[in-house]
This record gives C-alpha cells, structure tokens and sequence, in this order.
C-alpha cells in the first residue's frame, strides 16, 4: 500500500511539471492577444514539449481580461492571473514565476514586438550551457527617443556592473527554473536581473533577436519610468558589489568628502594664519556641513535600499485578485 501512494504521488508531481513555462505581463494589450496565443501556439506545437502560457494581467483598463479568460476556456495550456491593480511590470514577473511549473521559464511582451519564432533560439542558447539567455534587439522597430534612452542605459549598466550585454531592457529572455527560484523583484529591477543573477553566480548568455514594430496600443515607456530606471541601477550597484561589503562604498565616498572638507580647511588655515578673521566665513560651514550632510544623505539612502532588497524576500508586491488555472 505504501508502495502505491509512493507511485501515485511521484505521478501526481510529474503530471504538475512542464517542460517549458512562458510568462507574459499584460497591460492594456486587447487588440494584440489573440494573435500573440496563436502565433505561440503554432510555434510550441512543434517543439515537442509540454509547456503553459501564463498571461499576468497587471490591472489592464480594456478588454484584455475577457479576451484572456476565453483563450483560458479555449486552450488547457493557458493560466491567467489577474491584479487587482496595475503594479507594475516586475511584480507581473514575480507572480508568472511563482506560478510556473516550466524547468525552462521564457519572459516575452504581449505587444507582439518579440517574435514567439524566436523561443527555440533561446532553448538551444540555453542547451549550450548558460543559465540565463538574454535577447539583443540589435534592429529596433522604436522611437528614436525610446533607443537613444535604452541604449544610454544599457551602456551605463554594462560599465557599471561589470556584465558586458548590449540589451538588458529587453524583455525577451529565457531562464532555468534554478535562476528564478530566489530572484526578488520590486521597483524597476526587471530591467537588471542579467546583471542580479551575473552576481550570484548564474552563467548569463545573449542571442539576436527579431523586433517587430508595434501594430496596436502604446507603449508603456516614459520619463517616470526613466527616472525609476536611474534610480534603480544605483540599486543594483549596491547590491550586487556592496551588499556584503558596504565598507568598500561608504569608507570610498567619506573619503572623498574629508579630502574635500579637509583642503578647505588648510585654506582657511592659512588665511587665519595670514592674519585673517574665518569664523564668521560662509566657506566654513560650507566645508563642515556639506560633507557631512551629503555624506548621511548617500549613507542613509543606500542603506535603505538594501533594507528594502532584504524585506522583499519574504514579501511580495502584488494583490491577486483571480486565477484561471
């Protein structure tokens, strides 16, 4: 008897997995999803494999819900989670990967720009032995503004986090289940889990791909989301050079102010010195105040960020409000 629940059960656990899990945020995508399901379905017939398309509706406006949950009634293969808010594009993420079962995990916009031809390239990337596979847009079907930013940004990021990618805003990208199973996403993140995942060890590859232009809706892309990018990738520095040695950042910046403070004040040493009444000098307050104040601002920000990085792991940053399973 022992025996049968032992076979039942292993049964019960593979019949739960899949081989492959493809994650699609949603906002306000109505007019693209249709096209999208069977553009994916067409292609993921022909791998062999079993797979699920999990569509996280991040507090769409439209229609894109219903149309979701018909393709849900139409096809086995399709999950859907809904929000009870928009909350943005890296919680739609963390709660796809929650979710999925896939032992390969592919992330794609529901735009139609990322071409679903394109999902094998990324399964034979990985096969090669990477952990995490990145897509280039080399040719970008995108205002020049929206190029001219990301390609600003993913020159930054490359330098800074030491991970030499050209595309780390591209939303196309495939992972073992392994990468994921830790990963924590809040803020504007999403943009840099090659260089999150770089840092703990995960070997990280990157192929060309197909960008199609947009046919229908907008695009999500604006200066708020610039500003947060910015924010963010000071976040990632943080934590992924500083997080267990913030010594290396803190003592690196208190010494560059106390050089600062410290010319300063041999300048106002020699003039006091020469003769010269410093006390009443607005350069005095000047030297001492702004090196401590700035260095307290920095401080305190950066720790704060690592406390929020830290508290994230054990929460998540999204309400669900249904799920079609």
């Amino acid at each position: 008897m022992k025996e049968k629940n032992r076979v039942s059960l292993e049964k019960t656990v593979d019949e739960n997995e899949r081989e492959l899990s493809i994650v699609i945020p949603v906002c306000d995508e109505e007019k693209n999803l249709t096209l999208l399901h069977s553009q994916l379905k067409s292609i993921l017939e022909t791998l062999g494999r079993s797979y699920e398309v999990i569509f996280v509706d991040d507090g769409s406006y439209d229609n894109s819900f219903s149309i979701l949950e018909k393709l849900h009634h139409q096809d086995s293969n399709v999950k859907v989670i809904q929000f009870r808010k928009n909350f943005g594009k890296a919680a739609a993420l963390s709660a796809g990967f929650t979710q999925a079962r896939g032992k390969i995990i592919v992330t794609m916009d529901a735009d139609l720009q990322d071409d679903p031809q394109e999902i094998p390239n990324f399964i034979q990337k990985l096969d090669e032995g990477y952990d995490l596979v990145s897509g280039w847009r080399s040719t970008r079907q995108d205002p020049f503004s929206k190029i001219f930013f990301s390609r600003l940004f993913n020159y930054l990021t490359a330098i800074l986090t030491g991970l030499r990618i050209h595309d780390f805003n591209c939303g196309f990208k495939s992972y073992r289940k392994e990468v994921i199973k830790d990963l924590s996403l809040y803020g504007e993140l999403h943009r840099y889990v090659p260089a999150l995942t770089h840092w703990q060890g995960f070997k990280i590859g990157e192929i060309r791909v197909k960008h199609r232009p947009r046919a229908h809706g907008r695009s999500k892309y604006g200066v708020k989301r610039l500003f947060s990018g910015l924010t963010d990738l000071l976040t990632v520095m943080f934590l992924t050079k500083y997080m267990k040695k913030p010594l290396h950042l803190f003592g690196g910046i208190g010494f560059l102010f106390f050089l600062a403070g410290f010319i300063i004040n041999v300048y106002l040493a020699i003039l006091w010195f020469q003769g010269q009444g410093i006390g009443g000098r607005p350069l005095l307050l000047f030297g001492v105040l702004l090196m401590l104040v700035g260095f307290q601002i920095v401080s305190a920000g950066l720790i704060g960020e690592m406390i929020v990085n830290v508290r994230h792991k054990g929460e998540v940053g999204y309400i669900i409000k249904k799920i079609l399973k």
